[in-house]
């Protein structure tokens, strides 16, 4: 198949998005399928995986590039004549490529990661978050099906009055993040520079913005035996800094490969803060390096963490609760030993080859919809 993919992040931006959408392309090249991908510009690659990379403009906004719509989709989407649209986290460029392609008659896959409404929520705009969603229901709404990444997802999707949805999850590197790592020398010296009287180390990786309310974090504070241990960086690092000023915090930035899989293993266990989590992916990676994980009730995690068997799941605002389950975890080495092989089990079934090979199956479904239309319109 050609499959042309437009994305509203991409390289040099790192997040979920960006980080999916290139999982996606290697397995397409794996696989043998020919892409395309159209991005905003802001030194984005001119290939990937040896596919070409188009940018259109785009304005900056908290750090991240907006594509702008662009005649220049239009034309590129009818020069490649793909077979299937891929559209990761449509809005604004995404929801110009969802219509370019309905126009050129080719089927559409919206993929819905990002929390729109929650941001508008967190940020007091009550009136806002009505409109947000009619946003996210305009953008949707043309493309031939919108893969929702978690339950919680599907459900503010149909509620929306998005139809045609389906739940597809995301991968995990199971040889990157594995609970061996912590037998590397490397992770030991790290261990030792992050807490040389062999405190617990509590973990969070992921960008430092405030829907991740790292501020949150400010309820460990006082704990015995306890180092927290933050790896990310923006907008939100001022904040976070103040929040937590007088406890014992490392800031390692941001990090990628083999140093993140390390970070990752230093770690006795992971906390997320944040509660407008479409997925969690930084959870999953936890699970797959063997960690405990504890995370809100909201969005994304109440799929990935199994409550009292890989970790914990806290009620959005506790932060007693959020303290309490820290605390224990921390005391209790057994339990922490548990609950990280418990979650190890848990992502054995979620390699990015396996999710990658549902999402082409997702592909050939709408081709094959949009194919059985047009037959019997004639």
């Amino acid at each position: 198949m050609r499959i042309a993919v437009i994305t509203e992040s991409f390289l040099p931006t790192l997040n979920g998005v960006t980080t999916s959408v290139r999982k996606v392309l290697d397995h397409l090249r794996l696989r043998g399928h020919e892409a395309m991908v159209i991005v905003p510009s802001a030194g984005a690659p001119r290939e990937y995986a040896g596919f070409p990379v188009h940018s259109v403009p785009a304005l900056a906004y908290r750090q991240f590039p907006v594509g702008l719509p662009s005649p220049h989709v239009q034309r590129l989407l009818a020069d490649f004549r793909p077979d299937v649209l891929h559209a990761a986290s449509p809005f604004l460029l995404g929801a110009q490529g969802i219509d370019a392609a309905r126009r050129l008659g080719v089927p559409s896959v919206a993929v819905f990661q990002t929390d729109v409404a929650g941001y508008a929520r967190r940020n007091r705009l009550t009136a806002a978050t009505g409109f947000a969603w009619r946003v996210v229901r305009w953008v949707h709404d043309g493309a031939d099906l919108t893969l929702a990444p978690s339950t919680a997802s599907l459900a503010d999707l149909e509620r929306a009055g998005v139809d045609r949805l389906a739940r597809w999850g995301r991968g995990v590197d199971l040889d990157t993040y594995h609970p061996r790592n912590r037998l590397d020398p490397v992770v030991h010296r790290l261990r030792q520079r992050l807490a040389p009287r062999g405190e617990t180390i509590v973990g969070y990786v992921g960008r430092v913005a405030p829907e991740k309310q790292l501020e949150r974090l400010a309820a460990l504070r006082g704990l015995d035996g306890v180092r927290v241990v933050i790896v990310g960086d923006g907008p939100s690092m001022p904040s976070v800094r103040r929040a937590l000023k007088g406890m014992p915090v490392r800031y390692l930035g941001s990090l990628t490969g083999q140093e993140l899989a390390a970070a990752y293993a230093s770690f006795d266990v992971f906390v997320h803060t944040g509660t407008e989590e479409t997925f969690g992916q930084t959870l999953q990676e936890a699970h797959a390096s063997g960690l405990p994980v504890i995370a809100p009730r909201a969005g994304g995690p109440i799929d990935l963490v199994d409550e009292g068997v890989d970790g914990y799941l806290v009620e959005p605002g506790d932060d007693r609760g959020l303290r309490a389950y820290v605390e224990l975890l921390s005391t209790d080495t057994a339990l922490r030993a548990r609950m990280g092989e418990a979650g190890r089990r848990a992502v054995l079934g979620r390699s990015w080859e396996s999710v990658c090979d549902e999402l082409i199956g997702h592909y050939e479904r709408v081709r094959a919809e949009r194919t059985e239309r047009v037959r019997l319109a004639r």
